[in-house]
Parts: structure tokens; sequence; C-alpha cells
């Protein structure tokens, strides 16, 4: 594996799920400072300079990670399994957006309904092929369309992060359409 993809690896596991991988902490916003966490990725294999992780952020195709505009901290964009506030504002979200799943999940999610998982939302886009996309990394994909706005009329919150992710709690499945 490219050491950027080992590197961007390391940082969504650290900054998203399991901070304490490499000794770190971060803030209720889910910031973390940049020379920490500079100091510390060695604990897990990885040297990266400030210029490496700048360019590294600045260079993801999915702007998973922001950088504080002070420059001095960091935090991934959305995804989280730990407890952070992004401090996100819901708003209304465009007529449709779309999630990818694995073929796989197709049953469970029509049985019940959209779940957000581990992670603290139900992640969506407004891009079909950015979301096959995320659907075909567990498997063979399947899209989804979610009817955002009949579900925004209807009192459910929806929140946009700094890198285009529509986030929601869940999704019942009056308001999925499984797309060919």
């Amino acid at each position: 594996m490219p050491n950027t993809t080992r590197q961007s690896k390391l940082l969504s596991l650290v900054l998203r799920h399991k901070p304490e991988t490499v000794g770190l902490t971060l803030d209720a916003s889910g910031w973390a400072e940049i020379d920490a966490l500079l100091d510390r990725l060695p604990r897990a294999g990885v040297t990266m300079t400030r210029k490496n992780l700048l360019a590294l952020v600045e260079n993801n195709d999915k702007k998973r990670f922001a950088i504080s505009p002070d420059g001095r901290f960091i935090r991934a964009s959305q995804g989280h399994s730990v407890n952070v506030d992004l401090g996100l504002e819901p708003c209304e979200p465009p007529t449709v957006l779309y999630h990818g799943t694995a073929e796989k999940s197709l049953a469970s999610i029509l049985d019940t309904e959209l779940r957000r998982g581990q992670r603290h939302h139900v992640h969506l886009h407004t891009d079909r092929g950015l979301a096959e996309t995320v659907g075909r990394r567990h498997g063979k994909p399947v899209l989804l369309a979610v009817s955002a706005s009949a579900m925004w009329q209807d009192g459910h919150a929806f929140f946009v992060t700094a890198n285009g992710v529509w986030l929601t709690e869940a999704v019942p499945v009056t308001y999925l359409d499984v797309l060919d």
C-alpha cells in the first residue's frame, strides 16, 4: 500500500475511531493538536512532517480531514465512532440524496431502516457515483435514493459537513428507493 494511503488510513483511525492508538486525546469537537499528532504517529509506525500532513489533507479526494483556521488543529470531517460534536446546524437537504451500500446489507435495510451502524450518522451524498463507490467498499454495490426533502418536511434533521457529506440519524424504509 502506498505510504500516503497508509498515512490516510491511520489518520482516519486516530481522528475518527481510536485516538488512543497513538496516545492522543480529541477535544469535544474532535480536534487534535497537529504537533501532538505528529509527535505520536511514530507509535503506530508512521512518521510524517507538517508539510506532508498538510499536503495529505489538501489532496485527499474525499476531503476527510479539516485544519482549523489558525492551522494548529486537525479533525476528521465526519464518520466518527467516538463521541464528538462537530457543531453542525440542521439544514434543508436537496430533494434526493444517495447512499451506497453492499448488496449483502440490502435485505436488512429494507426490513428495518437505513441505520448509522457504529457511526453517529448515516452518510448520504448528492453524487450518485460517489455513493456507489462507497457501497463498493464492502462488496457488490447497491445504490439507494433517499427522499431527503420529504424526510425534512416530516421533521427529520439533516446536517452537511464541510466536505459536502450529508448526515442524518436514520432513514426509514418509506423514504428509500433501490436504484438499478
